[in-house]
């Protein structure tokens, strides 16, 4: 007999994982979970009555192995709005099948958050953006799903959404909207820009011909994860904002000198922390107050 590729958890495990955390962490239920990118933990650090779990702690997570991604689950509030924040996420060049990559996202699901939240720290492709801008992705193009690599591949997980979700609407229009404005009361329409983000396996840098390949095609950050975690929570009936620090400029040019590398990128966030943080608190609460609206609802409605 021919042997089959394990294609993930079932949704009774996940499930499993959920029914630990409340029993870690008991009544408690998210609005918002938020997925903290390279060096963006301190929004979790800033969370009031929190509550860390490691990874290690928890069945079947995996564990962050990247410089910037501390590895714990840390549950909290932004003033009145209940937050879960993954500080630090998992990514397919680290080894990790897809399915396991997008897990947390649906143990949130589970855990009742009903919006997504997703960072990143990624490479600047139009002539505009400066390193410590913010690009607001309002769309991706997923190059790991071109080719294959999807975390819905596999036997589909009912209780969770529909086997063939569509995604012309992931990232909602009103979150985007709402948080140019947000961003222009805080005093950084300037450096806030809105985008379409590639998402490519890594974990080397892309070449200067990609580069050049993705900014024709109106590409406006470029980073090695997100697309992943933001199908799950469509999948899922979750709502989705997810922006980009723009960390480091993509190589476009021959002749030039620079050699990319992950400390630029970590000294990138580092002098953005404060700005970050106050632009993804108003975007939490704003979520919080009603006005971003309610999510469609998966089979399992975040009640396992």
């Amino acid at each position: 007999m021919e042997a089959r590729e394990y294609l993930g958890y079932s949704f009774e495990q996940i499930n499993q994982v959920a029914k630990f955390l409340k029993l870690v962490v008991p009544d408690f239920k998210p609005l918002v979970g938020v997925i903290c990118g390279s060096g963006l933990g301190p929004l979790a650090d800033s969370l009031q009555d929190k509550k860390e779990v490691p990874y290690e702690d928890i069945p079947l997570f995996p564990t962050s192995t990247v410089a910037g991604h501390a590895g714990k689950l840390v549950f909290g509030k932004i003033g009145d709005v209940p937050v879960v924040c993954m500080k630090g996420r998992f990514h397919a060049y680290e080894g990790y099948p897809l399915w396991k990559v997008v897990m947390p996202v649906r143990v949130m699901r589970l855990l009742g958050a009903e919006f997504l939240i997703v960072t990143n720290a990624a490479g600047g492709l139009q002539d505009n953006f400066k390193v410590g801008d913010v690009m607001i992705i309002k769309d991706h193009i997923n190059f790991m799903g071109l080719g294959g690599q999807n975390p819905l591949r596999g036997p589909n997980l009912e209780d969770f959404g529909t086997r063939f979700p569509p995604m012309n609407k992931v990232y909602d229009r009103g979150l985007v909207k709402a948080a140019l404005k947000i961003a222009d009361n805080l005093g950084l329409k300037d450096t806030t820009h809105e985008g379409v983000y590639a998402c490519v396996g890594g974990p080397n840098y892309e070449t200067i011909a990609e580069c050049n390949m993705l900014k024709i095609v109106g590409v406006g950050s470029v980073g090695m994860s997100t697309a992943h975690e933001v199908i799950a929570a469509a999948h899922c009936g979750m709502k989705v904002f997810a922006f980009s620090l723009i960390s480091n400029s993509a190589i476009l040019d021959y002749d030039s000198t620079a050699i990319p590398n992950h400390e630029e990128v970590m000294a990138a966030v580092k002098a953005s922390e404060q700005r970050l943080q106050k632009f993804s608190e108003a975007i939490i609460k704003h979520m919080g107050s009603g006005a971003a609206g309610s999510p469609s609802q998966c089979g399992c409605g975040g009640k396992p």
